[in-house]
């Protein structure tokens, strides 16, 4: 379950987010900062409910991109390459945000919900001290099975490795492999087949999102 805030945020998450992502490889030649645009988005739940984990799709011209975020309410220790920058919510107050592939709590709840054929978090505004829910605009869904052995991830942020590799970011945790499909519809390398994390959104119904698969 995934608590929402009716709040103020300043920059909007997507001003923050275009501050950063025209340097990353998979931004498509060309395209305008101004071009992009937001889609959809889907949340997965941090068990210790503190850091709040979304994923945003977003349009830049004929490409969809994903980016996952996750906000922090104090600075993450060792994953200073990963921080996208800071922004004001007028509940919470300062928020940290990192790209997620980046922080251990994020990759941690990617892989339990591919691995064990898990879902997006259920959403909720509390209101008047009563919980609403709100519909989602994303669906996601695991390949994976109740009960799967999950690998072992580091919870030291600085022990995760990251690549881009052209439109794919590739993230050495522990003995998990995991690809983070940045343009959603770029091919899946044939050596790279793992549990896949699906998603359904307006107009789009079962595209890749991200896969993970167990190394030595």
């Amino acid at each position: 379950m995934a608590l929402l805030h009716h709040a103020e945020l300043v920059p909007s998450k997507l001003e923050l987010v275009a501050g950063w992502i025209t340097a990353r490889p998979f931004w498509p030649a060309g395209a305008e900062p101004g071009a992009l645009s937001r889609l959809a988005a889907f949340r997965f739940d941090d068990p210790a409910g503190r850091v709040g984990i979304e994923s945003l799709l977003l349009a830049v011209g004929e490409s969809t991109l994903q980016v996952p975020l996750t906000y922090r309410d104090a600075p993450l220790g060792g994953a200073e390459p990963a921080l996208i920058g800071t922004m004001e919510h007028s509940v919470l107050g300062t928020r940290w945000v990192y790209d997620a592939t980046g922080d251990p709590v994020y990759l941690a709840e990617l892989v339990r919900v591919v691995l064990t054929g898990g879902r997006e978090a259920a959403l909720y505004y509390e209101e008047e001290g009563r919980r609403v829910a709100r519909p989602g605009d994303a669906r996601v869904c695991g390949s994976g099975h109740p009960g799967a052995a999950l690998p072992t991830l580091p919870t030291d942020a600085a022990a995760i490795e990251r690549r881009d590799e052209g439109t794919t970011t590739v993230v050495r945790a522990g003995t998990a492999e995991v690809l983070v499909m940045r343009a959603v519809g770029s091919a899946l390398p044939a050596d790279r087949c793992g549990e896949t994390l699906a998603g359904d959104w307006r107009g789009v119904s079962g595209a890749l999102l991200a896969v993970v698969r167990h190394i030595a």
